[in-house]
């Protein structure tokens, strides 16, 4: 499968260390023997290159490639002692690490990061569920992930697994609790339009909703219906 255009990346000096400092707080697994490239940099550097439109490891290695010297420092990348140039992660190195990092410590430590990088202040996140082609757990199911969305934007705050035996419902708060949502609008489809998180995310997350209504609420439709009735004048009687 071929992947989309790749793109440059202008990063600022304050963002890549706010990025680092980020990173820097998951832990490591791998065995100290043999370690050549510092996790915090071959994150940085693969996630950069998804944020550039990079998807596959080829293309995240190739992306890291064709990086500035200036960009490979201020992501961290090792100095090479002998040339003196930073050298960023080959593919295998990003693969192995990215194939052993857990995804939902990743996102919900990037998703302020995200935010920020987006300039969204005050936008609306959306709430949107999607089942993974080609994906299947041990059990064989389907796996399916709910995510948050920036609209406009398209950054993907965080996402996590919905429970084999669940649904998005429960998820939603878990997906949303690390989350700074003051100020922001959560924005969902009917199968969300609930009372419980509604209250979460205007009592404790300090933030706005804007739920979809369906024929499965007969009652909520038919008193919004009312509630935005046009009012009929006298002299139109």
């Amino acid at each position: 499968m071929p992947n989309v255009q790749v793109r440059p990346l202008k990063l600022s000096r304050s963002k890549a260390e706010e990025l680092l400092r980020v990173l820097m707080s998951l832990p490591d697994r791998r065995h100290r023997r043999g370690r050549r490239h510092d996790q915090t940099s071959i994150l940085a550097v693969a996630i950069c290159a998804v944020l550039c439109g990079a998807r596959s490891y080829v293309a995240m290695a190739e992306w890291a490639l064709r990086c500035s010297e200036n960009l490979l420092k201020r992501l961290g990348c090792r100095r090479d002692p002998h040339s003196r140039r930073y050298t960023p992660p080959s593919e295998p190195t990003i693969r192995r690490v990215l194939q052993s990092i857990d995804a939902e410590q990743v996102d919900r430590a990037l998703a302020s990061w995200l935010r920020g990088l987006s300039g969204a202040e005050g936008e609306a996140v959306a709430i949107d569920g999607k089942t993974l082609r080609g994906a299947h757990r041990t059990s064989g199911g389907q796996v399916h992930l709910l995510r948050a969305v920036l609209h406009g934007a398209g950054v993907i705050l965080g996402q996590c697994e919905v429970a084999e035996k669940s649904n998005e419902i429960p998820a939603a708060p878990q997906l949303l609790g690390s989350m700074e949502l003051g100020g922001m609008t959560v924005t969902a489809d009917a199968l969300h339009t609930q009372r419980e998180l509604a209250r979460f995310l205007v009592e404790e997350k300090k933030a706005d909703y804007c739920f979809t209504v369906k024929d499965n609420q007969p009652k909520l439709k038919q008193d919004l219906a009312e509630w935005f009735e046009p009012v009929v004048s006298p002299s139109g009687l």
